[in-house]
């Protein structure tokens, strides 16, 4: 008989999922992404971003000269991103673009294991430097920048390569019932809408660590001990 040590196998973690739904033009999944990161520091945790067009073609998209996009900046989008330190500029790109390219871009990222950083880069781009994230060159670019080909993005861009993959994910949100963003998920069942505080996600993953955590003690299988 082999002896095993319980201690050694005991409460293993098993991997946290976060799936994060969000769209490029909206502030609040810029201003969310550091309570993801400060949340999940030390913890074994997947965040995974997920596509939800807030405004798909052809619906109108929001434009900078009428009322509504000055007045939420003012009164909830800057106040909020002072208090979390995040550096934020409503674009000047007027109307917004649609959002349907950059991610298709973003499923390409995601073939190329670059999907958390194309997030976080195209986010910047509208929002910390202006760039127009629905021309095609602007997301070549950004490709580049991550060390993707941005030729290659090009191309795949323009064939629909990853329409497919996008639509895939669109469906998901329809699934999950996603109807504002950011929208967290984590592992399938806790659901938190808005941004949430850093505390509050990391009572939510350590519950849902705990929450997943088996223990294990001396047994034996079927095939031996």
């Amino acid at each position: 008989m082999t002896t095993v040590r319980a201690s050694a196998l005991e409460n293993p973690r098993s991997t946290v999922t976060v799936q994060v739904w969000s769209d490029f033009v909206c502030p609040f999944c810029m201003i969310a992404e550091g309570p993801l990161e400060e949340a999940s520091f030390g913890l074994d945790v997947d965040i995974q971003w997920m596509p939800f067009e807030l405004r798909p073609y052809p619906m109108p998209t929001l434009r900078l000269e009428d009322p509504y996009l000055p007045d939420i900046w003012e009164h909830s989008v800057y106040p909020m991103a002072r208090r979390r330190g995040v550096d934020i500029t409503l674009p000047t790109v007027s109307p917004q673009p649609y959002t349907r390219l950059a991610f298709e871009g973003y499923q390409y990222a995601v073939a190329h294991s670059k999907g958390r950083e194309y997030t976080s880069r195209v986010l910047r781009a509208f929002f910390q430097q202006n760039r127009d994230i629905g021309q095609i060159d602007v997301l070549a670019e950004i490709a580049d920048d991550l060390g993707l080909n941005g030729e290659d993005v090009v191309a795949a861009l323009k064939k629909g390569t990853y329409a497919a993959a996008h639509l895939a994910a669109l469906r998901e949100s329809v699934v999950h019932r996603i109807e504002v963003v950011p929208t967290l998920i984590i592992n399938g069942h806790t659901r938190i809408e808005g941004v949430p505080t850093t505390a509050r996600l990391r009572t939510a993953l350590r519950n849902a660590q705990d929450a997943t955590a088996h223990t294990h003690g001396l047994a034996c299988a079927v095939n031996g001990c």
